[in-house]
């Protein structure tokens, strides 16, 4: 194939960035990575591949997207920068079709004047970006609630995509929130690991063994696990705010 027509093949399926080094995707990788939907929401388990993922559609975004802005969230800016490697690494595997102006533990710049950034997961840190065409939140149940008001406006003018890819934790927080209430403008997807090849089962039933029930239906089925110790459980919360249930008056009540 020649050149002009694998750049044009890698820019139509992103898939190739990968499948062109020999590495296998699973095939919600592939959906992912193809997808054009605006804000997508992906329940994986652990060791599902889930930051190569993120980095990979970050990377097409930069190479064929001239002029694009991709940032990077994680609960921590070192695994933002594990992210970011992750680009790193492929775009050498793919033979750096683009040229670098800046490569370092924080950003790829490339001379088509696209970047990815990485970045820390905390909303007070991260201000200041516009025009951004693409945000990737890696462990999104475990970044600040804040974050997403902060980093959501840097799509308005944009109009630029944004994908939240997690583990689950508990029935807490922004990206359950999202998961559960968020409505038709997301996209969900899930990858339990019962559809992962990479893992063999006796390790598996191995940990189940080590985690206990309810961590391994958390950590590799994808389930939303109450918490343990709250007081209330996410069905009572929500019936709180049933608008339907009229108010209990204190002066209808009987007399003891």
């Amino acid at each position: 194939m020649s050149s002009i027509a694998l750049a044009l093949a890698r820019g139509m399926d992103p898939a190739r960035l990968v499948e062109d080094t020999g590495m296998e995707l699973d095939a919600w990788q592939r959906q992912v990575l193809i997808s054009d939907h605006k804000r997508i929401l992906v329940n994986c388990h652990r060791q599902s591949g889930k930051s190569t993922v993120g980095a990979l559609k970050a990377l097409h975004r930069a190479v064929y997207r001239p002029g694009s802005l991709s940032l990077v969230f994680s609960p921590s800016l070192r695994q933002s920068r594990e992210v970011l490697l992750k680009s790193i690494e492929v775009y050498h595997a793919i033979g750096k079709p683009v040229l670098a102006e800046a490569e370092n533990m924080l950003s790829l710049i490339l001379e088509n004047r696209s970047r990815i950034i990485a970045l820390p997961g905390s909303a007070s840190t991260v201000r200041g970006y516009s025009g951004v065409s693409l945000i990737i939140i890696d462990e999104a149940a475990y970044v600040q609630d804040e974050l997403i008001a902060a980093v959501s406006p840097m799509l308005a003018v944009s109009q630029g995509d944004l994908i939240a890819l997690s583990t689950p934790h508990g029935k807490r927080g922004w990206w359950w929130d999202a998961w559960e209430n968020g409505g038709p403008s997301w996209m969900r997807m899930t990858a339990s690991v019962d559809r992962c090849l990479r893992i063999p089962k006796a390790w598996l039933r191995e940990e189940r063994q080590r985690l206990g029930e309810r961590s391994f239906r958390q950590e590799y089925l994808c389930a939303f696990i109450e918490v343990v110790d709250q007081a209330f459980g996410a069905a009572e919360v929500s019936r709180a705010f049933d608008r339907d249930l009229e108010p209990l008056r204190f002066d209808e009540m009987p007399e003891a």
